[in-house]
């Protein structure tokens, strides 16, 4: 599969409804297969999705513990209702590419990404504490439905981490 060259993007800030948890990453899908339940709660209320779905990766912690958004970006605002939060996407710059392809390479076009940035010296938005590393916005947007496309080999999904700055 293959992912595109990555590129330096200028985003605006982006109101969301997501669904937060804390998990590891072999139960990511905890939180990622609520993305439905998101897409309901907007449903129920009128409010109409205004782009793809996302996971938004808060924080890494120790022992593979990480803080994890399932969210629906949306077109103003909104009020959170338990289990449903709105949030804020910052606006900023970004590290942004693309990958076609299943889900389970995520994590090579990740490690590309990280080190694309390092070779020319970007630093990321993140702090690092004993606790773990907090990220101001780290993003894999999902451009392929898989319900629609049920061929991983043409799922595509963004990488999109916002740089300090």
């Amino acid at each position: 599969m293959a992912t595109s060259e990555p590129a330096l993007v200028r985003r605006p800030e982006q109101p969301y409804a997501a669904i937060y948890g804390v998990v590891t990453m072999d139960t990511i899908p905890l939180i990622a297969d609520r993305l439905p339940e998101v897409f309901g709660w907007l449903a129920e209320r009128g409010i109409p999705p205004a782009g793809p779905p996302f996971l938004r990766y808060n924080a890494f912690g120790p022992g593979s513990r990480l803080e994890l958004e399932a969210g629906v970006p949306v077109t103003t605002t909104v009020n959170g209702a338990e289990p449903v939060l709105a949030g804020l996407l910052p606006a900023g710059r970004y590290a942004v590419a693309r990958h076609t392809g299943p889900f389970s390479q995520l994590a090579g076009a990740t490690r590309d990404l990280l080190g694309w940035a390092a070779a020319r010296g970007l630093a990321w938005d993140r702090t690092e504490s004993p606790a773990g590393e907090r990220w101001g916005c780290r993003l894999e947007v999902y451009l392929t439905n898989p319900a629609a496309e049920p061929d991983p080999g043409r799922w595509e999904t963004e990488l999109a981490f916002r740089l300090a700055g």
